[in-house]
């Protein structure tokens, strides 16, 4: 009965870590490069949330099957490999089936491979952890990267063209704020939104 409580906290760990307490996004900070590159709009933030989910969950399935035979000075390697086959599959797969939202997300796709996420869960978790902890790790920290995507996207959106999933959201006087779709209004949408969650987190420690 202990064991199994104990598994329960361990799964539940596991999952909703990614979510807020250690969201790659707006906790940890890593992966940031779609984070401002791909963010205009929420579908391409979705598609490439989806993208790196997919990628994390598969890689960190074929590390833990394979983690009591990783050699310590072979393991970086072993994780790149991994992480290429799954990236190489979802590029062609958008390639082939999504050709305009594969052209609007460029070279992004394919750099998921060097995704500090990614190659940060392998080593973390799934490089330490039985299957179902590193699917649970890779779903949980997969959606908080694809939530913050879906956030920093929404706003940019919503403030650069008055739409939301290109559907028109704002009245017919505003005035879109054409900066925040350019690369300044990514980091500055990534700046307040950064200084929100600490606001949150702060005041919930006082609480």
């Amino acid at each position: 009965m202990a064991d199994n409580i104990a598994n329960a906290g361990i799964y539940k760990n596991a999952l909703f870590a990614g979510l807020w307490r250690e969201n790659p996004t707006f906790r940890i900070m890593i992966g940031m490069c779609p984070a401002l590159a791909v963010t205009t709009a929420v579908k391409p933030s979705l598609t490439m949330g989806v993208s790196v989910i997919f990628v994390l969950v598969c890689s960190n399935i074929v590390v833990s099957m394979m983690r009591n035979l990783l050699k310590p000075h072979l393991r970086i390697i072993m994780f790149t490999l991994t992480i290429a086959t799954f990236v190489t599959i979802c590029d062609l797969y958008l390639k082939a089936y999504l050709p305009d939202m594969s052209e609007v997300l460029g070279p992004y796709v394919p750099l998921i491979i060097v995704n500090c996420l990614i190659i940060f869960r392998a080593e973390a978790c799934s490089s330490k952890s039985n299957l179902v902890v590193s699917i649970l790790d890779a779903i949980g920290m997969g959606a908080g990267f694809t939530l913050a995507l879906c956030i920093l996207g929404s706003v940019r959106e919503i403030l650069s063209t008055g739409n939301w999933f290109g559907i028109k959201v704002m009245p017919d006087g505003f005035v879109p704020w054409n900066a925040i779709s350019m690369p300044v209004g990514a980091f500055v949408t990534l700046g307040l939104i950064l200084g929100l969650a600490n606001a949150i987190t702060k005041k919930n420690k006082k609480d």
